[in-house]
């Protein structure tokens, strides 16, 4: 992976400080299905799809966007994280780095085969959700876990 497309390390402190937090609350949120009622708000929908309601396209809908902050927290933290540079970025770390990003797409990806076998009804969209995410939580947990376990041995 080119270092030209790599964050500045700075980032990786500002992502842990966005991406634990968040997926802590993700998590909480996918369980107990909380919503700030202080974050229920106007915003511009391309589409709305409302169950047992009419669509819309291209308008102003209330909605709660309690799990938009929170995705979008998780999104930036996990980027920042995930792609911001070591204080000593070689190429093993180059290649460490790329190995764990394949190997993220192919667990991943085996976990969606197994859920288009196995899922079905309205459970498949949760995996589908959860899916999103699961690269780049299977590629920062790879990636540290080698890091740490390679930085140890040195």
């Amino acid at each position: 992976m080119s270092s030209k497309l790599l964050l500045p390390n700075r980032f990786k402190g500002i992502g842990w400080f966005l991406f634990i937090p968040s997926t802590i609350v993700g998590i909480m949120i996918s369980l107990t299905g909380f919503e700030a009622r202080w974050l229920k708000t106007i915003v511009f929908a391309i589409f709305n799809d409302e169950m047992m309601g009419k669509s819309q396209s291209f308008s102003l809908i209330e909605t709660n966007v309690t799990n938009t902050v929170v995705g979008i927290l998780f999104i930036v933290g996990a980027v920042f994280v995930g792609f911001s540079k070591e204080k000593r970025e070689d190429e093993f770390i180059a290649k460490l780095r790329l190995s764990s990003l394949l190997w993220a797409v192919w667990v991943n990806y085996v976990l969606l085969l197994l859920a288009f076998l196995f899922v079905y009804g309205t459970a498949f969209l949760t995996v589908m959700i959860y899916n999103m995410f699961t690269v780049m939580i299977i590629f920062i947990v790879r990636f540290n876990y080698i890091f740490h376990k390679n930085s140890k041995l040195a």
